[in-house]
């Protein structure tokens, strides 16, 4: 080989490196800018989760924890999907706080109170789900709950159900929830106004059949009997309506809330979250966004525990009922429990 093609060589060799070198310093930038921005995505999710440590201001003197024996599979597997029955009391506020809850709750109410009350009780092996709604309306003797400032509520009796979020927020909830059920709730989830509009958006809206006309001004909803795919802000409407359907009172409301939750699963099921990390991230910002759950779910790693672990749960056996019920013989707008009806239904969830 000649000088000249020596050299040549030396510099085709040279450029070689140096595009080697260029393209493993972009790699192992992109790798760097890609586990930072993955880092900073947990990190944000993480954080946007709020939480109440319910287990330490209740104490012991609570319902019994149901007890459960791993399967021979779960056993088996080094990090083993949670496969116990469960119950989680969900509770839907109806918080006026922030600009996005005022504009979608409408007016400029004070304070907080659970709108919706649901009971999900999953039972073992996660592939069956019973929804529990509990009126609103639905008198109660309220036990005193220990407050985050010091001191307790009075017990107070015919309360109406809902005023124990608005007295002493979810420990009061919970609290008024395990004396009326005596049912041990192993967690709470709570989500906005806000938030339940943004899960809606962000799973691309839900599909409904209505039975009946819905016309109600005061939730701003107008549909015709059908089918309807509707937009966070239209479900959020129809999960607040009451006025335009049946006699206007909140149990016409309960039907239309448990019609969307299975709305709402089917949905889920329709997306693969897990093949689109996009589609992932946009759904798990609109709901920790909005999130406060006891400090049992106050973690990605947790909640994506518990999603992990329903995930043989469809919308099929999903069961909603409501709590039996009859009219209060003080108040003819407000319900007592049906019994024993109701403490049938309630052990039967223990």
């Amino acid at each position: 080989m000649t000088d000249k093609e020596n050299v040549d060589e030396d510099r085709r060799v040279g450029r070689r490196s140096r595009v080697l070198k260029i393209a493993g310093l972009t790699l192992a930038g992109a790798l760097v800018l890609g586990v930072a921005t993955a880092g900073w995505a947990y990190w944000h999710l993480n954080s946007n989760i709020k939480s109440v440590d319910i287990d330490s201001a209740l104490g012991a003197n609570r319902p019994a924890k149901a007890v459960t024996t791993p399967s021979a599979a779960a056993s088996a597997s080094a990090a083993p999907v949670p496969t116990g029955s469960l119950n989680i009391l969900v509770l839907g506020s109806d918080s006026r706080s922030g600009k996005e809850n005022q504009a979608l709750g409408g007016g400029s109410s004070s304070g907080a109170r659970s709108d919706t009350a649901m009971v999900v009780h999953l039972d073992a092996g996660r592939t069956k789900a019973t929804i529990v709604s509990i009126p609103r309306d639905t008198l109660v003797t309220r036990p005193s709950c220990p407050l985050s400032s010091g001191g307790s509520t009075s017990v107070a009796y015919s309360a109406m159900f809902n005023t124990a979020y608005s007295v002493g927020g979810p420990v009061c909830a919970v609290k008024t929830v395990e004396s009326i059920t005596d049912v041990r709730m192993d967690h709470y989830i709570e989500i906005d106004f806000a938030g339940f509009a943004k899960l809606v958006n962000a799973l691309g809206g839900v599909t409904v059949t209505t039975t009946q006309d819905i016309n109600d001004d005061d939730s701003h909803l107008h549909l015709k009997k059908g089918t309807h795919h509707l937009n966070g802000t239209q479900a959020l409407a129809l999960a607040r309506t009451r006025h335009g359907i049946g006699d206007g009172s909140d149990l016409g409301r309960i039907g239309l809330q448990q019609m969307l939750v299975k709305a709402l699963l089917t949905q889920i099921a329709s997306h693969d979250l897990l093949t689109d990390p996009t589609k992932l991230y946009e759904v798990t910002d609109a709901v920790t966004d909005s999130l406060t759950t006891d400090t049992g779910l106050d973690s990605l790693s947790e909640l994506i525990s518990l999603g992990q672990s329903l995930k043989g749960l469809s919308a099929d056996a999903v069961t909603t009922v409501t709590m039996p019920n009859v009219t209060a013989p003080s108040d003819p707008n407000r319900v007592v429990a049906k019994e024993p009806a109701a403490s049938d239904l309630w052990e039967s969830l223990r």
